[in-house]
């Protein structure tokens, strides 16, 4: 079996409209099911072959380590990017990605903290296709929500990513926070820096070096207490406070 890549996880948001949770909770620690969403993500790059997660934190970060530990509890080990002690605030998508671009190599998996996606496979094989391409992106498209109607890209030819106007089928797709990125993308953000990733992956589809495909498992992008609420209850679960900060090993 192939090696799989390193990964981030993006946890450094407010997490705004999740207030009051977020108060005194960072959002990828809300329980889903019985554990932090952010756990979620962990178990699965662990089950596919993933070592080496970085974790870029902000807002209440010390929360973040002080639950998750060295990662040695799923077999992974953790890395944590502080950009609240280092830069006073989250320094947005691509930001936080700059400035752990010295952990994460030439190609890596993005993630975001605060979605729900149970069913994806980070799987070793697509990795290494993608790292053996050109391309600067290979993101995974959602059915657009009801919260976002008017999508964010469509699927072009030969599955590029198409920033203009709608895909082959006529439709524009949602953008699902799960991707492999290569460094190359983001490595003319000064570290410390604030960028967001969207405007570089337009650029990048209109030089026709990001792929894009579908992705039909579960998926839902925790953004309210509502919808927090509805995701616990068809889990059965009902609404669980947070877990206790536990002390970092």
């Amino acid at each position: 079996m192939s090696k799989n890549l390193k990964a981030i996880v993006l946890a450094a948001g407010r997490g705004e409209r999740m207030r009051p949770l977020t108060d005194h909770t960072p959002k990828p620690l809300l329980p889903v099911a019985g554990k932090p969403l952010i756990v979620w993500h962990l178990e699965a790059l662990a089950r596919d072959g993933v070592e080496e997660v970085v974790i870029n934190t902000a807002w209440l970060e010390e929360q973040i380590p002080a639950t998750l530990g060295d990662g040695s509890r799923w077999g992974l080990k953790l890395h944590y990017s502080m950009e609240g002690r280092d830069h006073g605030g989250a320094l947005e998508t691509a930001g936080g990605i700059a400035k752990a671009l010295p952990w994460l190599g030439d190609c890596f998996w993005v993630i975001s903290g605060d979605i729900y996606a149970p069913d994806f496979r980070f799987d070793a094989q697509v990795a290494q296709h993608f790292a053996a391409s050109e391309r600067l992106a290979h993101l995974w498209l959602v059915p657009n929500p009801p919260f976002h109607p008017r999508g964010d890209f469509g699927i072009g030819a030969g599955g590029l990513g198409m920033a203009d106007g709608s895909g082959l089928d006529g439709k524009r797709w949602t953008y699902s926070n799960l991707a492999l990125l290569r460094a190359e993308l983001c490595a003319g953000i000064e570290p410390g820096a604030r960028a967001q990733l969207g405007p570089l992956l337009y650029e990048g589809m209109r030089q026709r070096r990001i792929g894009v495909e579908a992705y039909p498992g579960r998926w839902e992008n925790v953004g309210t207490p509502a919808q927090l609420e509805a995701l616990n209850a068809a889990a059965g679960e009902g609404s669980r406070p947070p877990p206790e900060p536990k002390e970092a090993p």
